[in-house]
């Protein structure tokens, strides 16, 4: 029980009509600046409400605290994620052109996160906080399906569970990879991310 508390996403309002839409992304908007200004760290609800110009109330109404503004800012960018995967594996049916499809996509996402500083930010804080901790794991499970379902068209006969275990390990340690690469020089990074791209790759085709 205690461990379902700290994994949960703080709850917050869902937007029904478009008014009410428009001024959640208004509001996801202005934080995004603010965090590329200073970092989310810095972010004070307060700060956030004039930014987005709206009261203090209202924005409690949609983000109980700045948890859940990070929360479904990082939700955002995982499912743009996991369109980037499913567009790039679109179509895979052989060993070679996984293997090809999955080091692209791989450099894809080293390139957003080298290029965009709120997302890095935004993925700092998933970690940092563990009311946010269940997103990064969802995130995992998520692409883990996405790539296990083309690694089952490839091989037709391997053991479902086995794929599924395997690719949602291999995304789970490479976002642990991404964090790494960006948190060092870039030299350094490259080659670690180098390094994920060609273990990755054994490990999901069994080379």
């Amino acid at each position: 029980m205690a461990e379902a508390a700290e994994t949960a996403v703080p709850a917050r309002r869902t937007p029904q009509q478009q008014r009410s839409r428009e001024r959640v992304e208004r509001i996801l908007n202005a934080a995004k600046g603010l965090i590329e200004r200073s970092g989310s760290d810095a972010m004070k609800m307060g700060e956030l409400a004039a930014e987005a110009e709206i009261s203090i109330g209202s924005l409690y109404q949609y983000f109980p605290d700045k948890a859940a503004v990070i929360g479904a800012l990082a939700e955002r960018y995982n499912e743009e994620g996991r369109a980037c995967i499913r567009d790039g594996l679109a179509g895979v049916s052989d060993a070679p052109d996984f293997r090809r499809a999955f080091g692209e996509l791989i450099d894809i996402y080293y390139g957003l996160f080298l290029a965009e500083p709120v997302m890095r930010d935004i993925w700092s804080g998933t970690q940092a906080d563990k009311s946010l901790h269940g997103i990064d794991l969802a995130d995992s499970h998520e692409n883990g399906a996405l790539v296990g379902a083309v690694l089952q068209r490839i091989y037709p006969d391997a053991d479902p569970a086995e794929l599924l275990n395997r690719a949602t390990l291999v995304m789970y340690l490479g976002s642990a990879s991404m964090r790494l690469a960006i948190s060092v020089g870039r030299k350094e990074g490259d080659a670690y991310v180098g390094n994920f791209k060609r273990m990755a790759v054994a490990e999901l085709l069994g080379d």
